[in-house]
């Protein structure tokens, strides 16, 4: 049995647009780059063609990749998910740190959309792990590296 990979509507529509992108402008761009080099004459020693089809493996690799993600992956849309309250997959979590009082709003999403650097969290990361089923006004333990720590949870939104 498959097991699905969770990912959101944006986040699937993102590797529909690369999909897009490396299939309608990236092959046929390196196909032409191929053919040029080809002209230059002997392939043993023509560095742009080596170059070119490099190029064109890490480019039909990348299409495959996306390829499978998308085939065996389950894609969720919290709007459209009866929620009891608690934090799920695609929710956007609000925090405190109740050590230092920091407030942090994260997004719970797949592995492959997370980025820390825009709040968006892989539904694998500790910090998931530990805020997933909590409901608001809830303190959730979370085990880092460093050591636990306690947030708050102080709002959940479904969208």
């Amino acid at each position: 049995m498959i097991n699905l990979i969770p990912m959101t509507v944006r986040g699937a529509e993102k590797l529909r647009e690369e999909l897009e992108q490396l299939k309608n402008v990236k092959r046929p761009r390196i196909t032409v780059q191929i053919a040029e080099a080809r002209k230059h004459g002997d392939l043993k020693e023509n560095a742009e063609y080596h170059s070119a089809r490099e190029e064109q493996s890490f480019c039909e690799g990348r299409i495959q990749e996306i390829e499978s993600k998308l085939s065996n992956s389950q894609i969720i849309d919290i709007t459209k998910i009866s929620n009891d309250g608690r934090v799920v997959f695609g929710s956007t979590v609000t925090i405190l740190n109740i050590k230092n009082n920091a407030v942090f709003t994260y997004q719970i999403v797949g592995d492959d959309e997370s980025d820390f650097k825009k709040n968006l969290i892989s539904i694998n990361s500790p910090m998931s792990r530990g805020l997933i089923g909590k409901t608001v006004n809830t303190i959730a333990i979370i085990h880092t590296p460093s050591g636990n720590v306690k947030y708050k949870i102080l709002k959940i939104d479904y969208i």
